[in-house]
């Protein structure tokens, strides 16, 4: 099916082209958020009816994980179709219902672009692998053993093994920095990047209001093939559990290459035709992982924003908080910083932080408070923990591989809990892909939908408040001086009053002496106050107020 024009009925949200500063951007895993179809696999048209409720806690924009033509072996980002919805998901006709509802509501919709790799099932990468000479042969990362007949070189996938795997027809190995399914598009190809580019054009056409891009510093491999050096002790790479040996490498040539900031301009380029689009890039698995961002979000040159995952370890504190947001504040110069603290690809934020699930309304907030745009995982705002799943029902290939050190990603993919009487929490009327722990039931839409001081409510509560403080919006941050578990902060527009906003991270009430005199403000659902000199916090809670 051949894209639509800019001139139909799905055209893009008008208003601020800078609506993502600061804009909430909820993020959806389709296969797990309603399934209407009976196949116990969440759709589209489950999204479509669920868009009532996501205008209705409040989110600026909503970000769909891929719903592609896809194998499945890596549940979507394995795209077989970039142009086409899977039928597991519904159809095109079904995406385009659900891009007029949302925008009809003023839910602007972001669709994830997985483009650095395809599925082996893709026509593309049959067709590269039939012959060393055919019209898409080089379209692919393609390299000749070494004279022993082993890989080009000691280049690992993050799921695991050898990122080469060796083809009999080409009699060469392919790249592949995840799944063997998952051959790696080869960037240095001219053709690779234009075509690329029109299939996202496609979806643009189609009236999506931008890309959050999947593994955004992946696209470029070094074409010398150099081995990768190995990293010292003390070095991390960001985003890699450490049961992984990739953890164990610098990914130095495999991947973040000086090309893809070429590309990422060529892309932005495309993007500035469109208005109030906007792109969010994945960066992961680098060790400079600051001074990437500031080069790949260098104001409207390439990515609007990109995120870390610094806050997506076991790592909880007021210091760790404040060291990472200055880090990054320090470090992405014009940029703009995405900040998440739960994906689809981590154990879900109040288990990995160890706090008690009546504190998750803190968290959200703390992510909404800081400079930058937030990104909230479907479930947190009911407070979710992370499922545990055993290993006969795993579904993810990754956890399947370092089991059990290292239990994947489905604890934090089950699906959503709508109705706590329904059968399977409202989920689906068939058995789902992945089953529904009781204590999610207990938690579930209906159940905090009805009680005032819940989860949900309360979080909600906080995101519509949050809508009337430009500062926190669009503002700067400069931090205070704050004993551990304190963790104070300003956000601050120019000739506006500064915002002040203190944070209890420990389960003891303390007090905090701003220095200044402040202004208490009301609404936002947390119960510390100011008496004299002395802002006093209960534990898990939050203070807000004017200064000057």
């Amino acid at each position: 099916m051949q894209a639509q024009s800019k001139n139909s009925t799905h055209l893009q949200l008008g208003g601020d082209p800078d609506w993502w500063r600061g804009g909430l951007i909820y993020q959806i895993y389709p296969r797990s958020y309603l399934d209407t179809s009976e196949s116990g696999i969440g759709d589209l048209p489950g999204i479509v009816q669920k868009l009532d409720y996501l205008a209705w806690l409040g989110v600026d924009a909503i970000w769909i994980s891929p719903f592609f033509r896809s194998p499945m072996k890596d549940f979507g980002y394995d795209v077989a179709d970039y142009r086409d919805v899977d039928p597991l998901f519904g159809s095109l006709e079904d995406f385009d219902a659900l891009l007029e509802k949302a925008h009809r509501l003023g839910l602007r919709v972001l669709i994830d672009q997985v483009i650095s790799h395809t599925s082996d099932m893709h026509a593309w990468f049959r067709e590269s692998r039939s012959s060393r000479d055919n019209a898409r042969a080089d379209w692919y990362v393609w390299a000749d053993p070494q004279a022993d007949g082993s890989p080009p070189n000691n280049w690992l996938s993050i799921f695991g093994g050898s990122a080469w795997e060796w083809d009999s027809r080409r009699r060469q190995y392919y790249l592949h920095n995840f799944l063997s399914s998952q051959p790696d598009l080869n960037f240095h190809n001219p053709d690779v990047q234009a075509v690329m580019l029109d299939e996202m054009r496609f979806w643009l056409e189609r009236g999506v209001d931008g890309f959050r891009l999947d593994t955004a510093n992946m696209y470029f491999h070094d074409v010398q093939l150099r081995d990768n050096p190995p990293l010292m002790a003390e070095q991390r790479v960001n985003g890699v559990d450490e049961s992984n040996p990739y953890s164990m490498q610098n990914p130095l040539y495999n991947i973040t290459q000086p090309e893809n900031l070429a590309f990422l301009q060529r892309l932005r380029a495309m993007m500035d035709e469109y208005p109030a689009v906007t792109t969010v890039g994945e960066i992961g698995a680098v060790t400079n992982m600051y001074d990437v961002i500031a080069d790949y979000t260098e104001a409207d040159k390439r990515l609007h924003m990109a995120y870390s995952f610094d806050f997506m370890t076991k790592t909880f504190s007021a210091e760790h908080v404040r060291s990472v947001v200055e880090r990054m504040n320090a470090g992405i110069g014009s940029g703009w910083p995405c900040w998440a603290f739960s994906n689809h690809d981590v154990a879900r934020v109040v288990t990995r932080w160890g706090v008690e699930l009546e504190q998750a309304p803190l968290l959200s907030a703390l992510m909404m408070s800081l400079r930058g745009a937030p990104c909230m995982y479907q479930g947190e705002e009911l407070g979710l923990p992370e499922a545990d799943i055993p290993f006969h029902m795993l579904q993810d290939p990754y956890g399947v591989r370092f089991w059990p050190e290292f239990k994947g990603r489905d604890g934090c993919r089950t699906p959503m809990p709508w109705h706590a009487g329904a059968f399977h929490a409202g989920f689906s009327s068939a058995t789902p892909w992945l089953p529904i722990p009781e204590e999610h039931v207990e938690r579930s839409v209906s159940e905090q939908k009805v009680t005032e001081d819940s989860v949900l409510q309360r979080t909600r509560h906080f995101i519509h408040w949050r809508r009337e403080q430009p500062a926190l919006l669009q503002g700067d941050m400069d931090f205070l001086d704050a004993p551990e578990p304190l963790l104070a902060f300003v956000r601050t527009l120019p000739n506006q009053t500064r915002l002040l906003c203190v944070f209890n991270l420990g389960q003891d009430a303390c007090s905090f002496v701003p220095g200044e005199p402040v202004e208490a403000l009301s609404g936002h659902g947390f119960t510390g106050v100011c008496a004299g000199e002395r802002i006093h916090l209960e534990g898990f809670d939050a203070f807000f107020g004017h200064i000057g």
